[in-house]
């Protein structure tokens, strides 16, 4: 049994508080390294699990009837990838999914990230690629020193907002000048999901004029010690999903801080009631600290009920780290 600290039993922010409580142990039906993305379709549970080649399982819950197998992508052409985020257009009967891709070869020892795109027309088992949509403008800085990248754009969640016209993607930038380091913000026209290379735009200096391609960003999480050093002082990995409770957004990650061979130092959480106003968005707190076993890797919401998923969640959600489930999160409103 991994031993678990829980630090912040009721974690209370401005508005609203979070309980983290002890729950049975679960694990995900096949290993995962990134953030693992839901959706419901014939009124069973599709995710997905990534550790450089996706998976795809299926059935009546997160807990049970799962049954795990490779799905297909119509080109290897961004082989290795991680699967980690989709969305279902129930009418079309369409998944699209977005991905992290890595380049290797091009520093020793260290890959480039950047992100794309998926779609589906069969539930996720075989994907058409529709191209990379996010990267850094930044090249690759091969005397970086945390051990796994040398720069580029990754390690992401996607996100529709309310009103239904904008997918927004919240990614780690990790290359460049520390102020452009840390978790930021892009987003791409509903309209544009059939054909997206080229149509996802990023936050900078209060705008979105900056091509996803290549463009500069403004983290609006930012990094406090650079990924370029070897004691990187950042939180990286946000998934976000809108909670149906509060009726705010939230959002979970990783800190790793301060030594070589990215530690974790606990998951952390922070609301926003606007996604795409990032003036809004709170400072990250900690949630979930650890002895023994670190948690601190990818942490993600599932909701408990059907129809609920990794973006979607009510009062009571499971949280996942790494593929495992020991907890259950409880939202509270202030007047609660």
């Amino acid at each position: 049994m991994r031993v678990l600290l829980i630090a912040a039993l009721s974690a209370v922010l401005s508005a609203q508080s979070v309980e983290v409580r002890p729950a049975s142990a679960f694990a995900t039906p096949a290993p995962v390294d990134s953030n693992s993305p839901a959706f419901w379709r014939d009124g069973r549970l599709v995710w997905f699990h990534s550790t450089g080649t996706p998976l795809r399982s299926r059935g009546t819950s997160q807990f049970i009837n799962q049954t795990t197998t490779w799905i297909s992508v119509d080109t290897l052409a961004h082989m290795p990838m991680w699967i980690e985020a989709t969305w279902y257009d129930k009418d079309a009967d369409l998944l699209y999914a977005w991905y992290h891709h890595e380049t290797h070869g091009l520093c020793p020892g260290l890959a480039v990230p950047s992100i794309g795109a998926l779609v589906s027309d069969n539930g996720g088992r075989h994907f058409r690629d529709l191209g990379i949509v996010l990267s850094s403008k930044e090249a690759p800085d091969c005397t970086m020193k945390n051990g796994f990248f040398a720069g580029g754009h990754g390690d992401f969640s996607v996100i529709p907002n309310r009103n239904g016209d904008y997918f927004y993607f919240l990614f780690d930038s990790y290359g460049g000048p520390v102020q452009s380091q840390g978790v930021a913000l892009a987003r791409m026209a509903f309209a544009d999901r059939d054909d997206p290379a080229g149509k996802v735009w990023k936050y900078h200096d209060g705008d979105w004029l900056e091509p996803g391609l290549g463009g500069a960003v403004t983290p609006v999480i930012r990094t406090k010690v650079g990924w370029e050093a070897s004691n990187t002082d950042s939180f990286w990995g946000p998934s976000v999903h809108w909670n149906s409770h509060l009726e705010k957004y939230v959002i979970l990650m990783t800190r790793t801080c301060c030594e070589p061979g990215w530690p974790g130092a606990g998951t952390y959480i922070a609301f926003t009631d606007f996604i795409g106003v990032p003036e809004y968005y709170g400072e990250p707190k900690l949630l979930l600290r650890e002895t023994g076993f670190n948690p601190a890797w990818y942490p993600q919401v599932m909701g408990i009920h059907e129809g609920e998923t990794d973006t979607v969640a009510g009062k009571v959600a499971r949280l996942w780290i790494k593929g495992i489930s020991m907890w259950e999160l409880v939202f509270r409103r202030a007047d609660e």
